[in-house]
């Protein structure tokens, strides 16, 4: 039977195993850490829900619906409360609602009459046709104005990189912008030129995508995909070494060794670049150390309805840092799905840290409540204190895809190029949001599949 190594027990090193478990391959997963799943946790305490990370998945490709019915968890899916729409971008120090709809743009408070006439003239913008390689700050200021980019890309980028808009690639982090002018010059064009095109195609915008979790949070993905590999997962058992052989890979933990047809890494960059490989040629993955990852702390905090003021019934919000708090957001967990808090009570998950405030990822979890409360008492209108707190610290959260990434994505196909059997898959790679890495495991897991 024709083996295959896993590296990284996240959700795409999961994924990636399951599918090829199921096709009939010899699989070994290998762990380092004793639990499998990554930055995807769940814990259900005095009636209250916490998520250590991520609070839902974004539905945005077929393949990642398929999964949860191949895994036989589809009666446990749960999609977002269609009455928890709505998200808020902070404003004059108080949460605003985003425009629904196209129209409603040219009467939101969010922006001024000049960044509404930024949008209106940017279909008349020269498209940038020079190859040079811009942040999405760039970008944007350029397309749009800096109004816009202070007051909404900064808050969207700290939604989904924890990042510095003036540093991330439009390229790499944000490929589906750069299309849009490549495609049509325009992204104002390329929104209702390109509509066409985009219902052809079986994915779904990250903006307009399904969102959902499980009934007892996400970690049932992982557990349910864990308990389906049983003993092909192999907690505590970090890799240490790789050494290539005539035929395939040797894969040494602290255990022993073991020989396998094909490894696939699925773990973090920085872990890839301390990982011992002996190869033909030699192999330069030293160099991604050089990939960030902020520190990001979620914290999690639960309260008496009567308690907060706002009525916490959207999605969330998104904070720019011009607007001078700690945090970066916060979604209304309770509001998104059914017993994430006890009758009477909300569940509020917010965010600190990231490449804004680094510094502030990393503090002890007492300081990291107060931090937290002392913004969501102004911006939400708490008061009182909380009757549930949970903290979880990622020291390295999310890579940034920085201007310059994509030498370590031309890097990480010329080691595939030049030594067989070995593949890459994971959030430094293929995207950094959870329906991201889950397309990746099952992208990586049909590629290398059928190349025995």
């Amino acid at each position: 039977m024709k083996s295959v190594a896993i590296i990284g027990a996240g959700v795409t090193g999961l994924t990636a195993a399951f599918y090829l478990k199921r096709a009939g391959f010899a699989v070994t997963v290998f762990e380092a850490s004793p639990r499998a799943g990554g930055v995807i946790q769940s814990v259900r305490k005095d009636g209250f829900l916490a998520e250590f990370g991520p609070n839902t998945i974004l539905e945005t490709s077929p393949k990642i619906k398929q999964l949860v019915i191949d895994a036989g968890l589809e009666s446990r899916k749960l999609a977002t409360d269609p009455k928890a729409e709505a998200r808020y971008v902070v404003r004059y120090g108080r949460p605003i609602e985003m425009p629904g709809k196209p129209l409603g743009f040219f009467t939101t408070p969010l922006f001024t009459a000049k960044a509404k006439l930024a949008v209106l003239r940017e279909p008349f913008i020269k498209p940038r046709r020079d190859g040079v390689e811009e942040s999405i700050g760039q970008f944007v200021v350029r397309r749009f104005n800096q109004e816009f980019l202070d007051h909404a890309i900064d808050a969207l980028v700290a939604g989904i990189y924890a990042g510095d808009p003036n540093k991330l690639s439009l390229p790499h982090a944000f490929p589906k912008l750069k299309a849009l002018e490549d495609n049509y010059g325009s992204m104002i064009k390329g929104q209702i030129l390109g509509a066409r095109e985009r219902k052809k195609s079986s994915a779904v915008a990250k903006d307009r995508a399904p969102k959902f979790s499980f009934d007892e949070g996400l970690q049932v993905l992982p557990d349910t995909l864990a308990k389906i590999l049983g003993d092909s997962l192999k907690l505590n058992s970090p890799v240490t070494k790789l050494t290539q052989t005539a035929d395939g890979w040797r894969v040494k933990t602290p255990s022993g060794e073991q020989e396998f047809d094909k490894v696939i890494f699925c773990g973090t960059a920085y872990k890839l670049a301390e990982l011992g490989i002996e190869a033909a040629q030699k192999i330069a993955n030293e160099t991604f150390s050089e990939i960030i990852y902020p520190p990001v702390a979620s914290v999690v905090l639960g309260f008496k309805r009567a308690d907060v003021a706002h009525p916490s019934q959207g999605f969330g919000m998104l904070i720019p840092k011009i607007e001078g708090f700690k945090i970066l957001g916060t979604i209304f967990s309770s509001a998104l799905f059914p017993n994430r808090a006890p009758a009477g009570h909300i569940n509020l998950t917010s965010y600190i840290g990231g490449a804004r405030y680094p510094e502030l990822g990393l503090l002890p979890p007492e300081k990291l409540i107060e931090t937290t409360l002392a913004d969501l008492r102004v911006l939400l209108g708490v008061k009182g204190e909380p009757v549930f707190t949970h903290t979880a610290t990622w020291p390295r959260a999310i890579p940034q895809y920085n201007v310059g990434y994509g030498k370590y994505r031309d890097l990480l196909n010329q080691i595939e190029a030049s030594t067989p059997n070995l593949f890459f898959a994971g959030h430094y790679r293929d995207g950094v949001s959870l329906g991201d890495s889950i397309v990746s495991g099952v992208n990586i897991a049909e590629r290398v599949g059928k190349l025995f």
